[in-house]
């Protein structure tokens, strides 16, 4: 079928002024076609008012109007045309039309009655002419002929739900006459409704493992902040225990040094000392060999008594000796002293710190005689979050009438106690202890002086210890979980940071002289953004 813009030449619809298509093409009376803005232009650069191509005389009084017909004409031409230019030769593995001569244009639609390919020039009959508007057409598909019933020459457009198979209506009528068949249509939208579902199951597994991905990541990202926190506290400890090393070989070696420097002080002692006794014994000896070759018999007998019968002045040493046994107990010592610093350096270290103190770790249950009305506690008694209405609660003379307030079941009166509180997701809350005589009713301060000892959140990253003045804190990571400790006897309230192993805040040389509660506050949720729970998380004395 030839193209309905092949029967047109463009030069029908040129303007003799601008010699392009006409825009707002406008009629003479001597029956010439214009643009309008080129007559008018015309007309106003000459003194007489003509036709340029014939000449004839206008009047000027002539309005001119568009030719409305001429125009969608016109237009409708130019349509064809652009659509002319960008239709392309089909590419390989495209659908191409199946009326196209030579060069074979890409298809835009298939027809299902005319099992034919159309492109967008040769589909036009299928959108004028009513008897094709009834053909239903489809997106462009190949070998149309394999939806044609090799048996009975007519389209498949059944679903054989028995056998899994496309019939057309003579094969419902015949080998498939006891068979669930349905139209295709509906057997397509029940299969898209089916992958519909297992798409969304996919993207729910994508999303499983995406969020399994993240937490991976976190792991590691968790995993290497630990690791740096090991490695410098190392280094803090190996360099603390390096110079303790190094002092105590020092003073080790000065402290051996003295002591062989004071046994050979005495060593050059005694040995002055045996010297002078081994000089005088020379002298006796010699006296007594020129005695015993004297001839004069008299003055043997007078020197022998004083010779042989008074001995020399000498000093019994066999039981002096000079020897040091200290070197042992001195290097035992300066080990001593070495594990000494080294369980003291250890001893600062916040992971090793917090794993002591969670020996301490008691059950912590919510007492919901105490609990604000506005507050909506577990059955367990280990959560609490704020609700949007107060209870129907009856009054207690120990619930806090005026700020979101529970404190814990048991209270302590000595001893040392320990638990932790989990308050992810959350951008407000207090935790701490509070002595039983605390205000319940009306305003409350929070501060050691009216017995309350706590730590706030608010606005999500601003962190206060509430002291007298209130200190701020600046930490590095946002604590998930909190850690309380009390040392009763001590006068000590401490908080940790469980995840990061960090310390937070310690109020020290508190006074205790009743018995102290755990204190628990989780705000108001603000519209929502601090909806989460305060949970008492049980404590794992694994980390």
């Amino acid at each position: 079928m030839a193209s309905s813009s092949s029967l047109l030449s463009e030069e029908q619809f040129l303007c003799s002024i601008c010699l392009d298509v006409f825009t707002e093409p406008v009629s003479t009376s001597c029956g010439h076609n214009f643009c309008m803005a080129c007559i008018t232009k015309y007309w106003d650069s000459n003194n007489l008012c003509q036709c340029p191509l014939c000449n004839e005389k206008l009047s000027r009084q002539t309005k001119l109007r568009v030719n409305t017909t001429f125009r969608e004409i016109i237009e409708n031409y130019k349509r064809l045309r652009d659509t002319g230019k960008d239709e392309s030769p089909a590419k390989p593995g495209k659908v191409h039309c199946d009326v196209c001569t030579g060069a074979k244009r890409k298809a835009l639609k298939s027809c299902q009655v005319c099992l034919a390919s159309y492109c967008e020039t040769h589909l036009e009959p299928h959108q004028i002419a009513p008897a094709f508007k009834r053909h239903k057409l489809v997106d462009p598909v190949e070998n149309l002929e394999d939806r044609i019933c090799k048996k009975h020459d007519r389209l498949m457009d059944l679903f054989c739900r028995t056998d899994q198979t496309c019939v057309c209506q003579f094969c419902t009528e015949t080998d498939h006459k006891t068979h669930d068949t349905v139209p295709i249509e509906d057997e397509c939208g029940e299969r898209k409704v089916q992958l519909g579902k297992t798409e969304a199951e996919v993207q729910r597994i994508i999303q499983e493992r995406l969020q399994k991905v993240k937490e991976i990541k976190l792991s590691v990202d968790l995993s290497k902040r630990d690791a740096k926190r090991e490695k410098a506290d190392s280094i803090k400890v190996f360099t603390a225990l390096v110079r303790s090393i190094e002092k105590g070989q020092a003073q080790l070696i000065e402290e051996v040094e003295e002591k062989q420097k004071a046994v050979e002080r005495q060593a050059e002692g005694l040995i002055k000392e045996l010297e002078q006794e081994i000089t005088e014994l020379k002298r006796r000896s010699n006296e007594l060999k020129q005695l015993s070759h004297t001839e004069d018999h008299h003055q043997l007998l007078q020197s022998f008594s004083s010779l042989v019968c008074t001995p020399p002045p000498t000093k019994d040493w066999s039981e002096i000796s000079v020897h040091s046994d200290l070197c042992v107990g001195t290097v035992r010592r300066a080990v001593s002293q070495l594990e000494e610093t080294l369980n003291k350096e250890m001893e600062k270290l916040p992971d090793v710190k917090l794993r002591r103190i969670q020996q301490y770790a008691v059950d912590v249950t919510l007492d919901p005689d105490t609990a604000n009305l506005y507050l909506i506690m577990s059955e367990d008694g280990k959560q609490v979050r704020c609700g949007d209405t107060p209870q129907n609660l009856p009054d207690n003379p120990k619930r806090f009438d005026r700020f979101t307030i529970v404190l814990g079941t048991d209270g302590f009166s000595s001893g040392r106690f320990y638990y932790e509180v989990t308050v992810k997701g959350k951008t407000r809350w207090d935790l701490g202890v509070a002595r039983e005589s605390t205000d319940r009713k009306g305003e409350i301060t929070l501060s050691p002086e009216h017995g309350v000892w706590t730590v706030m959140l608010r606005d999500g990253n601003e962190y206060t210890a509430c002291a007298s003045p209130q200190v701020c804190l600046s930490l590095s990571e946002k604590p998930q979980k909190v850690g309380v400790f009390v040392d009763y006897e001590e006068g000590q309230v401490s908080f940790y940071d469980v995840e990061a192993r960090s310390h937070i805040y310690s109020f020290t040389c508190c006074t205790f002289t009743e018995k102290i509660y755990p204190f628990f506050s989780p705000c108001n949720h603000g519209s929502g953004k601090n909806a989460a729970p305060v949970i008492i998380s049980p404590v794992n004395h694994k980390h």
